[in-house]
């Protein structure tokens, strides 16, 4: 973990020094934050996560950062099926996808090598080089089929 927070850092630290922007300790914790954590995240999540570890962020310095972290590839956005975006980090040590529960909104990620065995035949089907995808699987989670079934 203390290897990604060191390539995230140095990553970022460029980025913000060629568009010439302050290199505040508002924004790297902001950072560390999410790499900190797994799970996908709403800015208001995260504003509030924050304010419960006594961080001094305000909801425009998040957006703001958020926006920066998407411009240099740090963190992906994501719309699932919502008015709502959920944030993750980029930089992970695999692909993934998502199921979706339309119920409750839980989110599952997963990782299926068929996946990249059908991506790679595709490619090859279209002669097209795929460097990257995202699938998402919209549906119910197993605590939601009980509740509907009791």
């Amino acid at each position: 973990m203390e290897e990604i927070q060191k390539k995230i850092k140095e990553i970022f630290t460029n980025f913000i020094k060629e568009k010439k922007l302050r290199k505040t300790p508002e924004r790297f914790k902001i950072l560390h934050e999410i790499y900190e954590h797994d799970s996908h995240f709403t800015i208001e999540e995260l504003f509030l996560y924050m304010k419960s570890k006594n961080y001094r962020v305000s909801r425009a310095t998040l957006y703001n950062t958020v926006e920066l972290l998407l411009e240099s590839g740090l963190i992906k956005k994501h719309q699932f099926n919502s008015k709502t975006y959920f944030y993750e980090k980029a930089l992970r040590s695999s692909q993934h996808d998502h199921l979706i529960c339309e119920s409750c909104g839980k989110i599952v990620e997963f990782c299926d090598p068929r996946i990249h065995e059908i991506k790679a035949d595709i490619g090859e089907l279209y002669e097209f080089k795929i460097n990257n995808h995202e699938i998402y699987f919209y549906g119910l989670c197993e605590d939601c089929v009980k509740k509907i079934n009791q």
